[in-house]
């Protein structure tokens, strides 16, 4: 099982980034799936979280400005990131719950960091 992370980049306040999430290999089912983020020397931090059930949880620092999308039967999500601010600058991953074939439990996965980095 991989998670795949695409989309980072360099922008100037006030632009939009959209970020990917892919899971590909054998999977049975998606659980939760979300973005965090980490800026050195700190924890890594929850951006943006979709249950199974497709609540989603938002860090209020991102409320109003990012969104979540896409859909677990394409083992895809999105983060669309509109206007960015300095302090969003970070190594941005995604995390899912995933169940593989012939498991009885959900385990984590975390695909690799892609940076966004926001400055004028």
């Amino acid at each position: 099982v991989q998670l795949q992370a695409s989309g980072g980049g360099s922008v100037q306040p006030g632009e939009s980034l959209r970020l990917s999430c892919a899971a590909s290999g054998r999977i049975s089912d998606i659980g939760r799936m979300g973005w965090y983020r980490q800026t050195p020397g700190k924890q890594r931090e929850l951006v943006a979280r979709i249950t199974s059930s497709g609540t989603i949880t938002y860090a209020d620092s991102v409320k109003g400005r990012f969104t979540m999308s896409g859909t677990n039967a394409k083992n895809t999500r999105y983060l669309q990131m509109n206007s960015l601010k300095p302090e969003d600058t970070a190594t941005y991953y995604c995390n899912a719950d995933i169940l593989v074939p012939g498991a009885s439990y959900y385990s984590p996965y975390w695909g690799q960091g892609t940076q966004v980095t926001v400055s004028s």
